[in-house]
């Protein structure tokens, strides 16, 4: 008992020491968050070739930007592409010409908008711990700094933000620009009582504060905010203003300072500004491309996909409680006990309270907005709720700050990791909470075990499940997790609440490590790398002018890797009229190159000598179909 005391005095006296040492505090920090960001981000992020369908689209669409010049209008394979604004193909453009055109280049925004987004929360966080230390006139740092630091790890470490964190699209870029901006508000708000923080800071904030009460715009925590929307508009459309406006105005209308907070907010100037950044592109791409660009963006690919189903994305009502279970695991467990311990429904409370005391209503207001929208909309995807995942991370981090070390004094050490309160004094929702983790991590173990008999087939990939089976991958995911399960009951049994959450951080950790970062290269091994290594042979055996055409499927990276036009057709039946037609024309070269799953290939009824197989790679065929006369209306390929 001696010992476990002495190590907990020690790591108290640790956190003192960097509290009275800003620039110790501010490494150690930024140390942190450069782990976790790369664990999470950076490790392998370019080592895999990029993932059909989506990401080539992007990939190929700035590659193109960068090759022509035009930085205003999309394309891709040789078509207008409006399906998103221009920020992010800006963003991959600028890293194709700083780091090269490769699969680093298209994922490092996405990277570095995660990164970013962490940083700030974890900023955040801390510094309403620090105002709340200020009001109740006490010194935690542990606490500061742990579930700083834990909100951080939480926010980089689930499945939902590390999937599109790594992935090349516009996702992680709306989200890293909404939610800062959301936290740049928040700061900006409750800011507005006094001082930013303690000391120098402090005063800094005050004096600040005088100036801003006079002055046309509002102070830097509000600029940013509008600056990050702007972004965001760029990034993904309207919705990068709706969800914000949304989840602000409900905020605001709730504590009853709605008229108040715009006033503070120079709203006129903050529109302007919002005006001046993002509609000067939406102007230029309407100019040059007209009503095709304003059915196409705003009325397809956003009003449409709330209000009908858009490429088949339906799903019940239900889908994204699904979504934040899995796609948060394991925490979202904890999300029900982090939501009531807030009794958010007592409104005259909160309304009682100091701004900056008002961060987790905010927090919950963020999640439920978005939650509910997207609910709402009738086409539903499961990136589309990642926005919500920091509010999530924040929710779940200060619910454990009351079980972290609480000390009063910097004098009374041997208080900071005592045995923390008796089950009595432990919230029964939370109590319960832990035993549904535990439940959770055991039937997550018992499906890994059995994964193969869960998963669909994928025609890609040749004996699927045998593949998968013979990794050894849903061995070791279900040991990670089974032996996490273990660990979370024997802390729940001993009362060691505060180690819980750091066990299911580090399985996670170790999931990502072990299952998911193997995974990403055994899936690209099997389902890219053929595509690719065909890219490769297209490029060497491709005549000049001469057609490429895919049958059966549409895989964007044979584009990206390939830089071919390709023509893209569904029907074995098709692909033969095709060719009837592109023979008829007598055009030169004589002959097409073919590109087809081998079934659809098949199904051509094509004989040996009607063409020439160039490569066979995993599931795919690549052929050139020589053109020749009709002979009894016939194709007559050699």
């Amino acid at each position: 008992m001696r010992m476990k005391l002495s190590v907990k005095r020690t790591v108290d006296q640790w956190f003192h020491k960097i509290e009275k040492n800003p620039a110790l505090g501010i490494t150690v920090s930024i140390l942190w968050l450069i782990v976790v960001a790369w664990v999470a981000f950076g490790w392998n992020l370019g080592n895999t070739g990029l993932v059909d369908e989506t990401e080539p689209l992007f990939a190929e669409a700035s590659r193109q930007m960068l090759v022509t010049g035009d930085w205003i209008t999309p394309f891709f394979d040789g078509d207008t592409r409006f399906d998103k604004p221009a920020l992010i193909y800006w963003c991959q453009a600028i890293a194709y010409a700083i780091i090269g055109v490769n699969e680093w280049a298209v994922r490092l925004p996405s990277a570095i908008a995660a990164f970013g987004l962490i940083c700030l929360a974890f900023y955040t966080v801390h510094w309403y711990l620090a105002k709340q230390d200020e009001l109740e006139q006490v010194s935690r740092p542990t606490r500061r700094y742990l579930t700083s630091s834990i909100a951080a790890a939480l926010m980089a470490l689930n499945v939902e933000t590390i999937i599109w964190a790594r992935t090349g699209v516009s996702d992680m870029l709306l989200t890293g620009c909404m939610a800062s901006a959301l936290l740049c508000f928040f700061l900006g708000y409750a800011g507005k009582e006094g001082s930013g923080g303690a000391g120098e800071a402090g005063e800094a904030g005050g004096e600040e504060l005088i100036t801003n009460a006079q002055s046309l715009f509002p102070n830097k925590w509000y600029l940013a905010f509008y600056v990050l929307i702007a972004g965001a508009i760029l990034t993904k459309g309207p919705v990068g203003i709706v969800l914000p406006g949304l989840i602000v105005g409900a905020f605001l209308l709730y504590v009853g300072k709605f008229r108040e907070v715009l006033r503070e907010m120079r709203l006129f100037m903050g529109i302007l500004i919002i005006i001046g950044l993002s509609v000067p592109w939406y102007a230029l791409v309407i100019w040059r491309n007209g009503w095709n660009y304003i059915n196409s963006f705003f009325g397809y690919h956003n009003l449409e996909r709330f209000t009908e189903v858009v490429n088949g994305h339906s799903a019940p009502w239900y889908f994204y409680f699904i979504v934040v279970l899995l796609g948060f695991t394991p925490y979202s467990v904890y999300l029900p006990a982090s939501i009531i311990r807030l009794k958010f429904w007592q409104r005259s409370h909160w309304r009682s309270l100091e701004r900056f005391q008002q961060f987790g209503l905010f927090a919950w207001f963020w999640f439920a907005s978005i939650f509910s929208f997207f609910t709402i909309a009738v086409t539903k995807l499961p990136s589309y709720v990642l926005p919500l995942m920091p509010a999530a991370a924040i929710l779940v981090a200060l619910l454990w700050s009351d079980l972290l070390p609480n000390m009063e004094n910097e004098n009374a050490p041997e208080r900071v990791f005592d045995h923390l309160p008796a089950s009595s004094s432990i919230s029964p929702l939370l109590v319960w909470s832990g035993w549904v983790n535990v439940v959770f991590l055991s039937f997550l173990a018992t499906a890994l075990f059995n994964i193969t008999h869960i998963l669909g087939s994928d025609p890609a990939i040749t004996n699927f499940h045998e593949v998968i089976q013979q990794s050894g991958l849903p061995v070791i995911a279900g040991v990670i997790w089974f032996v996490c399960a273990v660990l979370v009951a024997v802390f729940l049994l001993n009362r060691r609440w505060n180690y819980i959450i750091s066990i299911n951080l580090l399985g996670f950790a170790a999931f990502l490590i072990f299952v998911l970062s193997p995974a990403s290269f055994f899936i690209d091994q099997e389902r890219q790398l053929p595509l690719r290594e065909l890219s490769a042979v297209i490029l060497e055996a491709k005549q000049p002018d001469e057609e490429l055409i895919m049958l059966g499927f549409k895989k964007p990276s044979v584009v990206f890797y390939s830089h071919i036009h390709v023509n893209y057709l569904g029907f074995p039946q098709e692909a033969v009229e095709h060719i009837k037609k592109q023979a008829a024309k007598g055009l030169k070269p004589r002959s097409l190159l073919l590109l087809a799953e081998q079934k659809k290939f098949l199904q051509m009824d094509l004989q040996p000598d009607d063409y020439k197989n160039l490569s066979t790679k995993g599931a795919y065929n690549l052929v050139r179909v020589p053109f020749k006369k009709k002979k009894n209306e016939k194709i007559d390929i050699s």
